[in-house]
């Protein structure tokens, strides 16, 4: 074995060694991974604040307790402060600290113990209203535009109305203002926030109504999640912008309104125009007619001008028309005296044609008498020569006729079909043919047939009857 090699140990081969942050972040991975965001309930206890704005606590039962952690960005949104000792509803992620392996959960969002129950019971009324079509925007109404008086419906003590009624001082101070006084927290505030809206819409004293309150838990705001109140702002004849809470709070009423605002200063906000806007605003429409105005009148000054110039005297007008028809009348006699003239000219052109192409009787008769006797002249000539042709055509027919050729003494032996026999062989014994003379014929039936090479071939027959031809 070479000295190099390891020395077997007869123990089974290790697992691979990880790192602790290795490990640390696999097991926080695993974690996250296996656990979804989820809701704990528990007691708050060892709670404390660091400087970097970051949130760190136990929450706890009766057999357990676990580290949480609410960072900067998540604790700025709570909208409410979070105290040793209370029971709360937490939104967490379970996670794993790696810098010191604490199991711990990182919140995402709280609330006290018992909202959740609050905030299911929101969720339904929403589902249900919502199918209901109470929240349609088709039903919703448009601000109007230039509020002379605004209503106002919360509680004379609440901090919303000094921010509401300082905004409309300061934006709007032409807009007069109406409170309607009523509870916005507490046992039967939503039955007399309703009432109240009911009663502001049956005066119909303004123009449009603020529903408003300030911020809180939602507790402090549930009278604003109550069906009675969405439907008296939903049945109220006014235009309603509802600023209830912060801009987080979102409430039934701010549903139904026909304007939701984030808080009750942005209500006041929406309700009237700025008056220092609409000064300026003012202000620019009113150099813009002016300057619409000055532009008009300069251009009708000089559409005038123009006019102006264009403008004869009678007098001047009625010479230029006499003038004018004093050259229509010579041209109109001008164009008559050259009209005529071609007519002239069109005619003398036309009895020249005339004269040219009309026949002479006489000139045409001499010519006829010198033609006649020339065309005799031909036709006779013709007829000789066509005579003389014809005499010599008849004369060579005469010679290639077959009677000819007969009459010096020969024959013509044809068989039973009618076809010309020229060799002995073509005939057979017993086989009928006839023989034809100059003049008549002799039908003959075959004896014999003899072959002579150079001399005419001689044949042995039985003649019949001749039959004149």
């Amino acid at each position: 074995m070479s000295d190099s090699a390891p020395a077997s140990t007869g123990f089974p081969p290790l697992a691979p060694v990880i790192p602790v942050s290795m490990l640390n972040r696999l097991a926080r991975e695993r974690l996250e991974s296996a656990f979804p965001l989820c809701w704990v309930a528990g007691e708050v206890s060892n709670l404390s604040r660091a400087p970097s704005g970051h949130v760190y606590f136990s929450l706890k039962d009766a057999a357990a307790q676990v580290r949480c952690v609410i960072f900067r960005s998540r604790a700025q949104l709570l909208g409410w402060r979070l105290e040793n000792g209370q029971h709360i509803e937490a939104r967490v992620l379970v996670t794993l600290y790696e810098a010191r392996g604490d199991f711990q959960l990182n919140v995402e969002a709280a609330r006290r113990a018992g909202v959740g129950n609050l905030y299911e019971e929101f969720l339904r009324l929403k589902e249900r209203l919502e199918r209901e079509g109470l929240f349609a925007s088709a039903g919703k109404r448009a601000l109007p535009a230039f509020p002379r008086r605004v209503g106002i419906v919360t509680s004379p003590q609440a901090a919303a109305l000094r921010d509401v009624l300082s905004t409309l001082g300061r934006r709007a101070p032409q807009v007069s203002i109406v409170l309607y006084p009523t509870p916005v927290q507490g046992d039967g505030a939503a039955a007399q926030i309703a009432a109240t809206i009911r009663r502001a819409g049956e005066r119909g004293e303004c123009d449009l109504l603020i529903v408003c309150r300030g911020g809180g838990s939602i507790e402090d705001l549930w009278a604003f999640n109550d069906e009675a109140v969405a439907r008296a702002i939903r049945a109220c004849p006014l235009p309603v912008i509802c600023g209830v809470g912060h801009e987080t709070d979102f409430t039934i009423a701010d549903l139904a309104a026909d304007q939701r605002a984030p808080t009750p200063t942005a209500a006041a906000e929406l309700a009237a125009p700025e008056q220092a806007a609409l000064c300026r605003r003012l202000g620019v429409t009113r150099a813009t007619l002016l300057r619409s105005i000055g532009q008009s009148l300069d251009q009708r000054g000089q559409q005038v001008d123009w006019l102006a110039r264009r403008l004869q005297h009678p007098a001047q007008a009625l010479a230029v028309q006499r003038e004018s028809l004093r050259n229509l009348q010579r041209r109109l006699g001008a164009g008559l005296l050259q009209a005529s003239a071609q007519a002239r000219s069109g005619m003398a052109s036309l009895g020249r044609r005339l004269l040219l192409s009309r026949p002479d009787p006489a000139r045409h008769a001499n010519r006829l008498a010198g033609l006649t006797p020339r065309l005799r002249g031909a036709w006779h000539e013709a007829r000789q020569s066509r005579s003389a042709d014809l005499a010599r055509l008849r004369d060579g027919l005469a010679h290639l006729n077959p009677r000819a050729v007969l009459a010096r003494g020969y024959s013509v032996v044809a068989d039973d079909q009618g076809r010309v026999v020229r060799d002995s062989t073509a005939l057979e014994p017993r086989q009928r043919f006839a023989v034809l003379f100059h003049r008549g014929r002799v039908d003959a039936t075959v004896v014999s047939v003899f072959e002579e090479d150079d001399t005419v071939l001689a044949l042995s027959a039985i003649a019949s009857p001749a039959s004149p031809e």
